[in-house]
């Protein structure tokens, strides 16, 4: 998640947190860069107190990838999260420059410290996903959080299926395109199902069972929409029929 800055946007942004939480949204993601920082603040603040009811991933940014930095950089972050350790630490984007057995060694060196229990990637390609497991001695890459929608499928490809192939969890981010909700999802389907289209496309991303939706929200409406878009499941036909447009 991201934030804004102002004390009445944060607060809004620790009971939206909150709220999800209580919603059973028990996965939080956030970054090191986003806000410079604040979010993980914010999140720190929202999860205070409840640290056992949530997973918490957070992300190394792409100019801290040498080993010094990405130990520097855990830390910092567990710091403004105020919590011991980091349930997933993500490798924000590839760095070409900087080797990533180099990266994997030092979040290796994370994992026996327990400071971070899953590795995770970011953005990364099917090739860059095999570099890095291949540069792991120890552990497994838990995951690889990439952009995928209804509107932004190029993941279906080839990262979507080896994720299945692998079993290496897939996070899509910004699963709701940045807020352009779809027009042309079929009313009979949102009817049948009682569901608004953000609904609908947050169902139809998720179908895989190997894909975890994380779409951002502070508006506490938009989180009980969110929380309640997977209580029913599509037939195959429906999705087919999504997928079709």
């Amino acid at each position: 998640m991201g934030t804004r800055g102002t004390l009445e946007e944060r607060e809004q942004e620790v009971k939206a947190l909150k709220k999800g939480i209580e919603l059973g949204m028990n996965l939080i993601d956030t970054a090191e860069i986003y806000s410079s920082g604040r979010s993980e603040e914010v999140v720190g603040h929202a999860i205070k107190g409840i640290r056992e009811q949530v997973f918490v991933a957070t992300k190394v940014a792409p100019g801290h990838l040498h080993h010094d930095g990405v130990i520097t950089s855990c830390k910092a972050s567990l710091k403004r999260l105020g919590i011991p350790f980091i349930d997933l630490y993500q490798v924000h984007w590839p760095d070409p420059k900087v080797p990533i057995k180099e990266t994997m060694s030092a979040m290796e060196e994370l994992v026996e410290q327990g400071l971070i229990r899953y590795i995770g990637v970011s953005n990364f390609s099917v090739t860059e996903t095999d570099d890095a497991r291949a540069a792991l001695s120890r552990n497994e890459i838990a995951s690889n959080q990439v952009e995928y929608s209804l509107s932004n499928r190029y993941v279906e490809s080839e990262i979507l299926p080896y994720c299945a192939r692998e079993r290496v969890t897939l996070m899509a981010y910004s699963p709701l395109t940045r807020g352009n909700i779809s027009s042309s999802m079929p009313k009979a389907i949102l009817q049948k199902y009682r569901m608004t289209p953000a609904q609908a496309m947050l169902n139809w991303v998720t179908r895989h069972e190997q894909v975890v939706a994380i779409p951002k929200s502070a508006d506490i409406n938009h989180l009980e929409e969110n929380a309640s878009s997977v209580s029913v499941r599509f037939d195959s036909a429906e999705y087919e029929q999504i997928s079709a447009g």
